[in-house]
């Protein structure tokens, strides 16, 4: 309930001017109004799971468009190609990787302009829906890129995009509700001058896995995500060269991305890069893994955590937005403040199977 909670509130000052909503706008509003949960619902995104850069983000909302389309709403998602068709939603192109931002709201107006609630999925750069909606819609940050954009683009698109995602698009939406997905990504939306009041969060969950495994009588560490700059694989494996000759074992490297060729390239002992694996074989290295090292910049949640400690498996991340989420510091893992700390911390975990 959640969910259905968080896409049918509206704030109350966050109505459309009187006369600029379109006929086939109109019931939709009223019904929202009224508090009715949205017969229909679009989801704008950048991409979805068939695109082989998709990450915990499109998971989040193929998630929630397979939840809600079980409850018999109708569900559309409207995002960049490659898409998928194999789901209960209806999926559809609305252009590549950057012509998508001018193609959307085009595509909204030839198919979707009967929708009872858009919902915007702000990745970085925003779709600004309430530019070409008029009715109801709702924005979705997972969470704020801030210094991201620096590591991705020059300076100048940089700036461009920093300056979109932190005033523009909160100005756009400033009638809306803001939905994020922890408490780091909303207190980064506060700090961009969204009201706290307008905040919903999705509290972040798993689906139950099969009974967990015994653990590798032999060390064994595990690391799962995109191959990506932030998730700082290539820090994980420089600090790996200073635990190996301490603990010994493997290092297991879930997952793929545009960075695999140059980390494979590093050769470092001890280190086994296996891509995309099946559920049944990631539940078998999360259950058998002594711990789940996690050395990401910056997360929305941290999805990999919470898999690993509905094994039983702790975790080690750094004290960065989204990781001190979903780690309960000293509960279910540790929380490193410095590349140090995460070593000594990894060390310790791995020579204290008590505590481990």
């Amino acid at each position: 309930m959640q969910v259905e909670k968080a896409l049918s509130w509206r704030t109350a000052d966050a109505a459309t001017p009187a006369g600029s909503i379109k006929a086939d706008d109109a019931s939709s509003e009223d019904s929202l109004r009224k508090g009715h949960t949205p017969r229909s619902i679009l989801f704008v995104a950048w991409r979805d799971l068939a695109n082989p850069l998709a990450g915990g983000s499109e998971q989040v909302i193929h998630e929630l468009a397979q939840g809600l389309s079980e409850r018999g709403v109708e569900v559309s998602l409207l995002c960049g190609g490659p898409v998928a068709s194999s789901f209960l939603y209806k999926t559809v192109q609305s252009g590549g990787t950057y012509s998508q931002f001018v193609r959307v709201p085009f595509s909204y107006r030839r198919q979707f302009r009967s929708t009872d609630l858009v919902v915007e999925v702000c990745n970085g750069m925003p779709f600004l829906a309430p530019l070409w909606r008029r009715g109801p819609s709702l924005c979705f940050v997972h969470h704020v890129h801030t210094e991201l954009w620096r590591g991705r683009f020059n300076p100048a698109v940089a700036a461009l995009g920093r300056a979109v995602e932190s005033k523009v698009m909160p100005f756009v939406h400033r009638r809306n509700l803001i939905v994020t997905v922890s408490p780091s990504s909303r207190a980064s939306l506060r700090g961009l001058g969204v009201e706290d009041e307008r905040i919903r969060e999705i509290p972040m969950g798993v689906n139950e896995p099969p009974a967990p495994l015994t653990e590798s009588k032999e060390p064994l560490f595990v690391a799962a995500g995109r191959l990506v700059g932030y998730k700082r694989i290539g820090l994980l494996l420089r600090l790996w060269q200073s635990v190996y000759p301490m603990v010994g074992g493997r290092l297991v490297i879930v997952g793929d991305g545009p960075d695999r060729h140059a980390l494979q390239s590093m050769n470092v002992e001890g280190v086994d890069f296996v891509g995309f694996v099946s559920e049944e074989e990631k539940h078998r290295l999360m259950s058998e893994a002594w711990m789940l090292v996690h050395p990401a910049q910056w997360e929305g949640w941290g999805i990999v955590i919470t898999e690993a400690a509905a094994r039983g498996t702790t975790s080690i991340g750094f004290d960065v937005p989204g990781v001190r989420d979903s780690i309960r510091a000293d509960v279910t893992g540790v929380i490193a403040t410095s590349e140090d700390d995460f070593i000594k911390q990894w060390i310790a975990l791995a020579q204290d199977p008590i505590r481990r």
